[in-house]
């Protein structure tokens, strides 16, 4: 199977990823938090890099770019949380 090779179960999950990251996204804009519909792109992101390390690693270590990514999300929650004085905020959007 080359990495290319794309088939219905690759469609589901960048959909599954689409509608849940939109749904997280959407609860999150409606709260107007730091990290709000743009989670979606992030969850979308996160399912096609997490594929490409299936395909790609398979030989080797399946989980070396889906490592990648937890690090990736991390240093992307680490930018939203905000310390004001005595108050922290954005604790919930980075978790």
């Amino acid at each position: 199977m080359s990495i290319f090779d794309f088939q219905a179960h690759d469609l589901v999950r960048v959909l599954a990823a689409l509608v849940i990251g939109s749904l997280i996204g959407g609860e999150r804009e409606y709260r107007s938090k730091a990290a709000g519909f743009r989670t979606m792109t992030i969850c979308v992101g996160a399912a096609v890099f997490t594929m490409l390390s299936l395909r790609l690693g398979a030989g080797g270590s399946p989980d070396r770019i889906a490592s990648n990514v937890i690090t990736g999300i991390g240093f992307i929650g680490a930018g939203v949380i905000f310390k004001d004085g005595i108050s922290i905020s954005g604790l919930t959007t980075a978790t």
